[in-house]
């Protein structure tokens, strides 16, 4: 691997990891009381939990259609948002929580790995590469934990002013 490539590689993962003006997903979620996570803000149209399921939902889309030529994708957008506004339970959560961060552990060790080609078209893609679908996914990720972090702070403001 030359220093380019290895350069390239080494930027998606700080991207990935939440690295410059992104957010890393732990400081989005750390201290949401769970009482708030089915929660919606007067002007907001989604709950904390249906952020976290969409985001979780549509990583591991875009790691399965990368690394998976068989993998078939949820219906849109049916199959990339949670059917209700908050999770089952804490085990829900949880399990949410830790899925996110298993699929973005593994797009990390695909990006890392030398073996991974960043720059053919998956064979069976319409010319999306690894490399393009890494940035998708810190992409769509930034996007969202941004909302998400937006959506955590009106609920704290509404439950201060409910005080």
């Amino acid at each position: 691997m030359d220093n380019r490539d290895r350069s390239l590689r080494d930027h998606l993962l700080y991207l990935l990891r939440g690295g410059g003006a992104h957010l890393h997903f732990s400081e989005a979620i750390k201290g949401l009381p769970k009482k708030l996570r089915g929660k919606k803000p007067a002007e907001e149209i989604h709950t904390p939990w249906q952020l976290l399921e969409h985001m979780r939902i549509a990583q591991w889309d875009i790691l399965e259609f990368t690394r998976n030529p068989k993998h078939v994708s949820p219906p849109w957008p049916e199959g990339y948002w949670p059917a209700t506004d908050a999770p089952a339970d804490d085990k829900a959560w949880d399990e949410s929580v830790k899925a996110f961060r298993a699929d973005l552990e593994a797009m990390e060790a695909l990006v890392d790995d030398p073996s991974t080609d960043l720059y053919t078209p998956l064979a069976h893609g319409d010319g999306q590469t690894p490399l393009r679908e890494a940035l998708l996914t810190a992409d769509h990720n930034a996007y969202h934990l941004g909302q998400l972090t937006l959506v955590i702070k009106m609920l704290e403001a509404d439950r201060r002013n409910e005080s």
